[in-house]
């Protein structure tokens, strides 16, 4: 009896996925952690010793003093944290399911950043995964723990401090949305309905004494990475949800006006006393 030789089978293989090719220097060709370390140097801004570069060419010593006469940034390297945990369920050192996760998280109340959280996307999701994403921040943020006193705080609250608030209000932090744009989604396209599908986590509530209470919502302002590379923290291209204009950092993340009332439709309103401000919308993330 002759055995036959079994015949081997041979799987097919798939075609390779086509990837769009970047030249590596190019700024396009950066991954997420690229684009993140990115917005940190974008927002640090450190100032080059001049003293150092004495002997450079002269082209290198002009391009540092620009840089130095340059807007500061925000913070020291120190101030900047990655990849933090901001766990709904669980511990800090055990986070559970349903948390987020913060790309940078930057401390600086020297410069009036007591606490930022700061998300950076390379316009590959959509409005609804934003959306979700800032969902599960809310959560974190509305979680509560007893800290080491016995006493029941906001979660967020156990490990930074900021200011306390006027009125009695407790906003939460703000979060800054970074986008990159070397993703196959326009940002300008993305943010109205991202503006609408968040609407009730940033929006204040009217109240009778004539101004809007901005308890428990959260500041979320959006920067273009090339803008921010370019212009810094000082300049005027953060777009806060709610606001109809740019701003710098400072004044994106600001709640009060020492000299007006501003309702959420951006309506001043005169008073001595400085309340809660909020205002429009949003344009040109990828200029």
């Amino acid at each position: 009896m002759v055995v036959q030789p079994r015949r081997q089978l041979r799987r097919r293989r798939r075609p390779p996925r086509r990837r769009r090719l970047h030249h590596p220097l190019e700024p396009s060709a950066a991954s997420h952690p690229m684009a993140v370390n990115e917005t940190v140097i974008a927002l640090l801004r450190s100032k080059p010793d001049m003293a150092k570069l004495a002997d450079d060419p002269p082209h290198v010593q002009a391009a540092a003093q620009a840089a130095v006469d340059g807007p500061s940034g925000v913070g020291m390297i120190g101030s900047y944290w990655t990849e933090v945990p901001l766990p709904a369920t669980g511990t800090w050192n055990a986070p559970g399911k349903g948390g987020a996760q913060a790309d940078v998280v930057l401390t600086a109340p020297q410069d009036q950043v007591p606490l930022l959280f700061i998300a950076v996307d390379n316009c590959h999701e959509t409005a609804e995964e934003l959306a979700a994403k800032l969902e599960k921040y809310a959560r974190f943020f509305r979680r509560r723990v007893k800290d080491t006193d016995g006493k029941e705080r906001p979660m967020w609250c156990t490990r930074w401090t900021v200011p306390e608030q006027r009125y009695g209000e407790m906003p939460h932090p703000p979060v800054l949305l970074v986008f990159n744009p070397i993703g196959e989604r326009n940002p300008n396209r993305t943010m109205p309905r991202l503006r609408e599908l968040t609407r009730h986590l940033w929006k204040g509530e009217w109240m009778r004494e004539g101004y809007h209470s901005y308890d428990g919502k959260i500041p979320i302002i959006a920067v273009g990475l090339r803008n921010l590379r370019a212009h810094g923290p000082a300049g005027a291209v953060f777009l806060r949800f709610g606001r109809d204009r740019h701003q710098p950092l400072l004044d994106a993340i600001a709640w009060t006006d020492s000299r007006t009332r501003v309702s959420t439709e951006g309506r001043p309103e005169p008073s001595p006393v400085p309340r809660p401000k909020s205002g429009g919308w949003f344009s040109r993330l990828r200029s």
